[in-house]
């Protein structure tokens, strides 16, 4: 099983249509249909979930068959809803939030068994 750990010095998913991108960009590149990725790399609105983005963009996932492991602090978010969505995410098994890059590919490699 293939994982792809993204890095950039910039954002990569900044609305659905460069998450899209990137899936497909990976799956061709690669091969891979799981993607790590740094918590920076993704726009604030998506944690933001009055907005939407969060939705469109795992459903851009799901439709591609393509598992993701977010890593990075969460501890600034001290309402609700984006604790339950990490919940419900993480108790899932295709879009989890870890801590650590390490945790990412662990949750990644676990969820491919």
């Amino acid at each position: 099983m293939d994982i792809a750990v993204v890095s950039s010095d910039e954002k990569v998913i900044v609305e659905v249509q460069s998450a899209l991108d990137l899936v497909m960009t990976v799956k061709y590149e690669t091969g891979a249909s799981r993607i790590v990725l740094d918590k920076n790399l993704i726009c604030e609105e998506f944690f933001i979930l009055s907005t939407g983005v969060a939705g469109e963009i795992l459903q851009k996932f799901i439709n591609y068959r393509v598992k993701a492991a977010i890593y990075g602090d969460y501890s600034r978010y001290t309402s609700k809803p984006p604790w339950d969505f990490i919940y419900e995410s993480n108790n899932g098994h295709g879009v989890f939030f870890v801590s650590t890059k390490e945790e990412a590919v662990q949750k990644l490699t676990e969820a491919g068994q």
